[in-house]
């Protein structure tokens, strides 16, 4: 916000400032939903699909309860995203009208997965009842892959942002010639599309896994808690090291393709061999580094394998054309809070994998719960850093090196902007606030539904305890000699 100041001082569009914190808090607030959006689906197909093949009521159990969240999370979603899809012609129309048909495509690919995921979420709900289980499962098969092309659709657009390709300026420099594919497929797409999903799987992950580890904290240690922590647990787990090792590649890449902006994330001043890593510490306006740990020769080391890796300094362009000190320092926390979070993810998978293959079960000390349960908000920090990364560390760009931020900006009167803004984050807390009501009202519900049927020492009916079976069984608590009957048949439950 200070560097905003100082560029509306020295004569930037006075409506830059408010519409830059719009967008700011609307993604901040969106991406939050993102990793739910993505993953969430795959880890309840993943249960549910034990629960099949295994016959397993619990997993059953769980997998219904996670569909009605991931219901509840999309709506909200919705909400969020559409305000960012209007926000993006109503604040950045200079962006939109001169690019919108080279990279457009991107944005109409998201549009259609999300039509196709409320779709295929609204079958699911309603196949729980009312399909063969089998079909059900089938029929919801494709729903993370309608989740992975949102991904596709959102991340494509944002790669050419940072690294614009598939057109050529005519003589009033407008887009022309536009080569879709170039448009799509940009140098920065991979690394930076695999790194996302890769990010939002184990956000998903942990996050799921950390409501049970609270549970096990409680005291709450059944197998429907021990199960609902193990699934989600352990595809975060797996893929924690896969994602060490692809935001490697995905900082090595921006090396490459974007050496201003991995100048801005290392606060790299002047070009240089030998360059020291610092991590933390904050660049003055003179190129200097005040605080953080000064490691000789890393920085070379880790962009190029050698001390004598040449990087790119935040000098090597017009100072104009970089993100400012005060940038580069965010974009360096931000990069810095993600690189050391994920390292100490790594290794709570490694202490998870050390000891299911020494004892084949979960670590039993509380600090492993603990730090569970603190992964999954953890990496929600993460992902609020990856995203200032990105976006920070292009500015002033909007469209590298072809369109600032400036040029794109609307032209509504500022006051407007700003009367806007508090609107909306009025209505964004209630949006919030409302979901996890919401969400903590069907945890209590289910609780006392699960309390119920253990004081009756019985299962409830097949409606009530698992997904499948005939529409319209009396609740557990109402029913005498019936439930009786159902121990018989399923002795101790879902216990």
């Amino acid at each position: 916000m200070l560097t905003s100041a100082v560029q509306l001082a020295s004569g930037t569009p006075p409506q830059l400032l408010p519409s830059r914190e719009l967008m700011a808090f609307t993604l901040a607030s969106h991406i939050l939903l993102v990793p739910f959006g993505v993953a969430l689906p795959f880890i309840t197909l993943v249960m549910h699909y034990r629960g099949l093949r295994r016959g397993d009521p619990v997993a059953l159990k769980l997998a219904r309860r996670w569909s009605a969240v991931m219901a509840v999370q999309f709506a909200i979603g919705v909400v969020t995203g559409t305000v960012l899809s209007f926000e993006f012609g109503l604040l950045w129309p200079g962006m939109m009208g001169r690019w919108g048909d080279v990279f457009g495509l991107g944005f109409g690919v998201e549009a259609w997965a999300f039509f196709l995921e409320a779709v295929m979420i609204a079958v699911y709900l309603y196949g729980w009842r009312r399909l063969k289980p089998w079909t059900h499962f089938w029929l919801a098969v494709p729903l993370p892959l309608a989740a992975l092309m949102g991904a596709f659709g959102i991340v494509a657009a944002n790669s050419w942002m940072n690294t614009p390709q598939g057109f050529r300026l005519d003589q009033q420099g407008r887009p022309v010639d536009v080569d879709v594919r170039k448009a799509v497929f940009t140098p920065m797409f991979g690394p930076e599309y695999w790194h996302f999903v890769v990010a939002m799987f184990l956000t998903a992950g942990y996050v799921v896994a950390g409501v049970y580890a609270v549970g096990w904290l409680r005291g709450r240690r059944d197998r429907y808690h021990r199960l609902g922590f193990t699934v989600p647990f352990s595809i975060a787990a797996v893929l924690s090291p896969v994602q060490f090792f692809l935001g490697d590649s995905a900082a090595r890449s921006v090396f490459h393709k974007q050496p201003v902006k991995f100048a801005a994330m290392e606060i790299v001043w002047k070009t240089g061999t030998h360059v020291p890593e610092y991590v933390f510490g904050r660049l003055n306006s003179d190129g200097s580094v005040s605080g953080g740990i000064r490691i000789p020769q890393l920085d070379s080391i880790l962009a190029g394998f050698r001390p004598s890796t040449q990087v790119t300094g935040l000098t090597s362009v017009p100072a104009a054309d970089r993100p400012t000190p005060t940038e580069a320092t965010i974009v360096h926390f931000a990069f810095d809070i993600m690189a050391t979070i994920g390292s100490v993810l790594v290794l709570l998978a490694l202490w998870y994998a050390w000891v299911w293959w020494r004892h084949r079960g979960l670590p039993p000390g509380r600090w492993f719960y603990r730090c569970a349960a603190v992964a999954g908000a953890a990496c929600l920090v993460t992902v609020e850093c990856g995203w200032i990364a990105t976006e920070v560390g292009r500015q002033p760009w909007i469209v590298y090196g072809n369109m600032r931020v400036s040029e794109a900006v609307t032209h509504t009167r500022a006051g407007g902007i700003w009367a806007v803004f508090g609107v909306v984050i009025v209505v964004y807390a209630a949006v919030f606030w409302s979901f996890l009501a919401v969400v903590l009202k069907m945890r209590t519900r289910w609780r006392v539904a699960d309390e119920t049927a253990a004081g009756l020492r019985a299962a409830p009916p097949p409606e009530v305890d698992t997904p499948y079976g005939p529409r319209g069984e009396s609740d557990p608590a109402a029913v005498g000699a019936p439930v009786a009957a159902a121990s018989d048949r399923h002795p101790g439950g879902d216990r």
